[in-house]
């Protein structure tokens, strides 16, 4: 059966986009902070294969079937090659520049989901006011990130696979609600992705020479960092989003993103003890403003 779809976005969904965004902010400090033990696309794969794991148990307990010939196994496939490819090239990115140019560029993401998604679906259109509540949002995670890209060297094909990254992502949400895909459940979504990437991911792994190492060498931090990686980050979190994207206006959707970098600037400075500075605290409020623009009736 398909989903009822809404027109805007409700109290649940904005409490539930809150709680992701939320978590993904964490889980950048988190992965950085496991960097040390676990490589990063390693640490990615092994998170991919245990979501699709505990995706694959959810369903059974659930009653879900995954494998059910509908028409919709090229549009996953072309969702899940471009998920997978969103992760390459944002670990690849860090390879060749500073996490913070990286972190801007691949939350340009929204304006591809605003620019496209209605020339498949009409009602995803925005208006004036909507865009410019987008822009205000992505000026927002640029003015927060302005000390750390003015210290950062410029490293330009770091700059271009961090654009393919959120152009990635923004065509993978373009994907979902544009094809046959918007009409299926949202565990079946998670599915095409998450199991794309579980069976790439640790391709480019040893492509790029990371080290494995094994689980008895992982100390108790690296068991509790991965657990959350892929419990609350590849399989709930993931989940929601999906379950989200089948019930409500993507495009509105796609302005709470810009509070993740926020979340994890915030995050950081709680755990790491970086600085809160006034150009985060005023991020913040701008990025506020450009949700509520954004979600204006």
């Amino acid at each position: 059966m398909q989903p009822t779809r809404k027109d805007h976005l409700d109290s649940l969904a904005i409490i539930l986009l809150l709680g992701c965004c939320l978590f993904w902010g964490f889980q950048q400090v988190l992965a950085k902070a496991t960097l040390g033990e676990l490589p990063p696309v390693f640490q990615s794969g092994v998170r991919a294969m245990g979501a699709t794991a505990l995706l694959l148990l959810w369903c059974r307990w659930r009653g879900v079937a995954l494998f059910v010939r509908d028409g919709t196994l090229w549009a996953g496939l072309l969702a899940g090659g471009l998920f997978s490819f969103e992760f390459a090239c944002i670990y690849l990115a860090l390879s060749h520049t500073g996490a913070s140019r990286v972190t801007v560029f691949l939350y340009t993401s929204p304006f591809w989901v605003a620019a496209l998604l209605p020339l498949f679906v009409r009602s995803e259109r925005l208006s004036r006011m909507q865009w410019l509540g987008l822009s205000c949002a992505f000026a927002a995670v640029v003015f927060a990130l302005w000390d750390s890209l003015q210290q950062a060297g410029a490293g330009r094909w770091g700059d271009i696979l961090a654009l393919l990254a959120g152009a990635s992502w923004g065509l993978t949400t373009v994907t979902i609600r544009a094809t046959s895909l918007a009409k299926i459940g949202a565990e079946r979504l998670l599915f095409y992705q998450i199991a794309c990437s579980a069976a790439t991911l640790p391709f480019i792994s040893l492509a790029l020479g990371e080290s494995w190492p094994s689980p008895a060498q992982w100390s108790n931090f690296a068991w509790v960092s991965m657990l959350l990686q892929t419990v609350v980050g590849a399989f709930a979190s993931y989940l929601l989003w999906m379950w989200l994207l089948t019930r409500y206006p993507a495009a509105k959707m796609s302005a709470f993103v810009f509070l993740t970098p926020i979340f994890a600037l915030l995050f950081a400075a709680i755990w790491l003890r970086e600085p809160v500075t006034l150009n985060l605290m005023l991020a913040v409020a701008l990025v506020c403003v450009g949700i509520v623009l954004v979600n204006r009736r």
